[in-house]
């Protein structure tokens, strides 16, 4: 197919994530891995991953759901989406669908600034991005387990692209509300449990500019609007 370079590459840490969570990222990233796009074609994250399940395979980890953080079947995919959005970003590809995560999320913060993150939910939340080369782009990916490293690695051909990211800027910050302790009859008297964990609301914008053979092809403002986030802790009542 002439693929012959690396043309965008996107890492991300996980570090501190529990065991369900940490197989499920490389379950994820295991499924991404190899794919390829053709010229002109529009990838679709969702359409890529397939169905997010314990009937594929997935384990339990902690997920963002209807405003609260529970565990849910596929927690730390996210991870793999937030990767792969930051390769697109490095390779200079137009992207057609991102969303940002409800809350500044800790571990795409554990070696970038906020903003760099990309959530999805199959099938109704997606990544998307064109591949507008005229060449194929392969997909791999590779986990650094004692680093808790993913890298998400895009090849294909160089075509003169130059890519320029902005810092992030942090505006509008809000503190997160007060803890929230809740009674909860199953956990023994005397246990706390923490379920969810707090967050500084933001407004964190950041553009990129592409340019070829000294023709400016994307300039986009990217802006995600995270809400404050609550600590909440399920305090054990049973006797």
């Amino acid at each position: 197919l002439g693929i012959k370079e690396l043309i965008g590459k996107g890492t991300s840490l996980f570090q501190h994530s529990i065991l369900s969570r940490i197989f499920n990222v490389n379950l994820a990233a295991q499924r991404i891995n190899g794919i390829l796009i053709a010229p002109n074609e529009t990838f679709s994250f969702d359409k890529a991953l397939g169905d997010v399940s314990a009937f594929t395979g997935y384990q339990q980890a902690y997920t963002i759901q209807n405003g609260k953080t529970v565990l849910g079947d596929g927690g730390g995919v996210c991870q793999v989406s937030t990767t792969f959005f930051r390769a697109i970003l490095d390779a200079g590809l137009p992207i057609v669908e991102r969303h940002a995560h409800a809350y500044r999320v800790g571990y795409y913060e554990q070696d970038s600034p906020p903003g760099l993150d990309a959530t999805i939910y199959v099938p109704s939340v997606d990544l998307k991005f064109k591949n507008d080369t005229n060449d194929y782009i392969l997909v791999q990916t590779r986990i650094d387990s004692e680093l808790q490293q993913l890298s998400v690695f895009l090849y294909g051909n160089k075509d003169g692209r130059a890519v320029t990211l902005t810092q992030p800027i942090i505006a509008n910050r809000a503190p997160p509300p007060p803890d929230l302790y809740q009674d909860d009859p199953t956990l023994p008297k005397g246990i706390i449990k923490q379920v969810d964990f707090k967050a500084e609301g933001s407004r964190v914008s950041f553009t990129r500019e592409v340019t070829k053979n000294d023709k400016k092809i994307i300039s986009e403002n990217f802006i995600s609007n995270y809400a404050p986030w609550q600590s909440v802790f399920l305090r054990g009542t049973k006797e």
